[in-house]
């Protein structure tokens, strides 16, 4: 007989409860925080500044989430609207919490006087390891996991270890831990992210990019193995696509229902699928039509105080910027690293 191992409250005072949801995606929000203050340092940017990002962007990011969420599933919630606000039992979207948080934060950005792309590449790592960590709320919910598997499958050929195998017995039947692939998939892109931001070749906007194409390459494959996807109605030759391009998976893994009445095609997939693509051309057309001249690690300057300051210093320059948030030229800017403070 199935028992829930994890009570999904964490602490309950009179009718005030408080979910393990909740607390996990708060501490996803906090390490991401950390990352973003630390690699702002660097660049001589307050920690103020990435804090009051937080306080606009996690609402923002909420709010868009579920409403993501719910325009997919109002089928469901126009008969419950009862329900349309309990987001502590999941029903949140990643990519509508990507969208509210982009847009929010392209307005307090821009407001403050700095380069879009510039912060957004500092604070790129900082999402993943938010989606690293909050995914584990899906893990206590019981919820956001994959088709029925045998527990054999899960202990014996995964090694995954026994209290998410456990976790994973919904009403009796054993699920793919989706989350936990997601986690680790985010967990060794934020690796990579780490690794490549000190490289020279590094471009500004291309560690943003580099996120989305690694989170989103995990998604496209893992979201297949999801049974609560959110789905439209597409063509039959759109759906054959998708399933062309996940097919080398079937040698270890099945696709997850799909409720027909909900449709052929999985949101999630089809948006990550297109992630890629434009990532990877928009990385492409703009060193081509040079636009991406200015790297990750030139100095960072804002427009509304004209202070510039370097990932290796906190020293205000004048040197004259361009709109990019770096000097001029390449001369001007190895003038400015070579000259003595």
């Amino acid at each position: 007989m199935f028992t829930m191992l994890l009570d999904p409250v964490a602490i309950s005072i009179g009718p005030l409860t408080v979910h393990w949801y909740g607390i996990i995606l708060g501490l996803g929000a906090l390490a991401g925080l950390f990352l973003a203050i630390q690699e702002g340092k660097r660049f001589g940017i307050n920690a103020d500044f990435f804090l009051d990002l937080l306080l606009f962007g996690v609402p923002s990011a909420i709010i868009a989430a579920r409403l993501y969420y719910v325009a997919f599933k109002w089928g469901y919630y126009k008969n419950h609207l009862n329900e349309l606000f309990e987001v502590w039992n999941g029903g949140i979207a990643i990519y509508g919490a990507l969208i509210g948080a982009f847009i929010c934060g392209f307005i307090y950005i821009r407001r403050k006087g700095y380069s879009f792309l510039r912060v957004a590449d500092i604070c790129a790592p900082s999402l993943l390891i938010g989606q690293m960590i909050g995914r584990w709320g899906n893990f206590v919910n019981q919820e956001a996991y994959g088709g029925e598997v045998e527990k054999s499958f899960l202990s014996d050929k995964l090694h995954i270890p026994s209290f998410i195998v456990d976790q994973m017995n919904v009403r009796g039947v054993y699920h793919h831990p989706t989350f936990l692939y997601e986690s680790l998939w985010s967990l060794v892109g934020l690796v990579i992210l780490f690794i490549i931001r000190r490289r020279d070749f590094l471009r500004v906007g291309e560690l943003l990019f580099s996120y989305f194409i690694w989170y989103s390459i995990g998604r496209f494959f893992i979201e297949a193995l999801r049974t609560d996807s959110l789905l439209f109605k597409g063509p039959s030759w759109l759906q054959s696509f998708l399933d062309a391009l996940w097919s080398p998976m079937t040698a270890v893994f099945e696709q997850g229902y799909m409720n027909p009445a909900e449709g052929n095609i999985r949101v999630s997939q089809l948006l990550a699928l297109l992630l890629v693509v434009f990532c990877v051309a928009a990385i492409i057309v703009r060193r081509r039509l040079g636009y991406a001249k200015a790297r990750y690690k030139d100095p960072i300057v804002n427009t509304k105080s004209s202070a510039t300051v370097s990932a290796t210093s906190t020293v205000p320059s004048a040197i004259p910027q361009d709109e990019t948030g770096t000097t001029s030229n390449d001369d001007k800017q190895e003038e400015h690293h070579d000259r003595p403070v």
